[in-house]
């Protein structure tokens, strides 16, 4: 560790360094960069730790996460996670990658529950001869696919022991609902991307009688197991993702699990690859929809709460998809800010614009094919919270969509 603390010292003023993110962020690789550089820029997708927050640091990233959200210090990228490995190759080049990885096995290491940006990032940094160091730990699992690193391509390897976060969603009657609701969409046989939470589980949990899925998907959690063990899913095809956000279980669950391939985000997330599959049916999450049916899962009291992510990318995919479809769900009311998630018209920059259908607590209200009015008619009256729909109704008067 002395020898590259001692390395990082002597870099440029101000290096680009790319660390893995979700939850395989190693507090160690943090408390490192910190101490060893003055000034640098911390490129982190979807930072859930606590970061450094003083002058000569810059966070930057794609995707907001916890660690970086509302930071003075932010900038954020807007990209589609598709699209970041062409931004590391080209505008956002690394000085250097630090990813937390298994020990090694037969010569590499497994970025574990993580891959996403990180292959697109180690293969930017030996381009330009930046540094590529792995943090290797004996809790992180072994996973297969895109996620082997072979140690020719890493320049330091420092062994680490500290435990990999796992989170558990809890349920509740809403997102069963909604859950429920998107489940009777979903045919034998279709390829299903869940995001990441509870209606999303909730989804999957409803959906176990369903028999032949395949999956294809950006994060994999409980839900995804759940439908494993109820025998949902077809043995003769693997479990596709780029990431891992789920309890303990999954975490045992994944480690030396051929049946699980890890993919780039160049693959996993690529419209055209997510097109390929029959009845693809994507499943997202969304904060507020307008009566355009334009929908906003970024941005908060006008500032930025995450980003594109990875939503964008399956909603094409899946709406050009044989048999395919959208659903963005979300709940009808929003309990804190004690207001309606269905508003006339967005006041913010808009996430995604058109699926097939908006699901919330209230019902299923279908937009494809339909009129511009007819989507408003149909999330007004079946989406929206019953105390939300009459000023709704007159907002759409106002807007010719009445």
């Amino acid at each position: 560790m002395d020898r590259l603390r001692a390395r990082l010292s002597s870099l440029p003023a101000n290096p680009r360094v790319i660390v893995s993110g979700n939850l395989a962020t190693p507090q160690a690789a943090i408390d490192l960069i910190d101490e060893s550089l003055d000034t640098y820029t911390l490129h982190i997708l979807n930072a859930l730790r606590t970061l450094p927050d003083r002058d000569g640091v810059t966070l930057e990233t794609a995707f907001v996460g916890s660690g970086m959200r509302g930071s003075p210090r932010l900038r954020y990228l807007p990209c589609r996670l598709s699209l970041v490995p062409s931004l590391l190759h080209r505008k956002t080049r690394p000085d250097v990658v630090i990813i937390h990885t298994s020990m090694p096995q037969d010569g590499s290491v497994s970025l574990g529950i993580e891959v996403n940006i990180l292959p697109a990032a180690v293969e930017s940094a030996l381009e330009s001869g930046g540094l590529v160091v792995a943090l290797a730990n004996p809790q992180m699992p072994f996973t297969f696919g895109d996620a082997v690193i072979h140690l020719d391509d890493v320049d330091y390897l420092v062994e680490i022991d500290e435990p990999v976060p796992s989170v558990t969603n809890s349920s509740n009657d809403i997102s069963d609902q909604i859950g429920s609701l998107i489940s009777g969409q979903v045919r034998d046989g279709a390829t299903i991307q869940l995001g990441v939470g509870s209606l999303p589980d909730a989804a999957a949990q409803a959906m176990t009688d369903r028999r032949y899925l395949k999956v294809w998907t950006e994060a994999l959690g409980d839900g995804i197991l759940h439908l494993e063990r109820a025998g949902a899913l077809d043995q003769d095809s693997p479990i596709q993702t780029s990431l891992i956000i789920g309890s303990a279980e999954v975490l045992d669950w994944i480690d030396r699990n051929r049946r699980v391939s890890m993919l780039r985000t160049e693959r996993c997330n690529s419209p055209a690859l997510i097109s390929r599959h029959w009845a693809m049916t994507s499943i997202n999450t969304a904060l507020q929809i307008d009566l355009h049916g334009q929908t906003n899962a970024s941005w908060v009291r006008q500032r930025i709460y995450s980003g594109f992510g990875g939503s964008t990318d399956f909603i094409v995919g899946a709406m050009h998809a044989p048999a395919g479809q959208s659903f963005i769900a979300l709940p009808s009311w929003h309990p804190r800010a004690k207001c309606s998630t269905i508003v006339g018209q967005l006041d913010g920059p808009a996430t995604s614009f058109q699926q097939t259908a908006a699901v919330t607590d209230q019902g299923i209200a279908w937009l494809f094919g339909e009129s511009e009015r007819q989507q408003a008619r149909n999330l007004i009256e079946h989406a929206a919270h019953p105390d939300a729909r009459p000023g709704l109704r007159e907002a759409a008067a106002r807007m010719g969509l009445g």
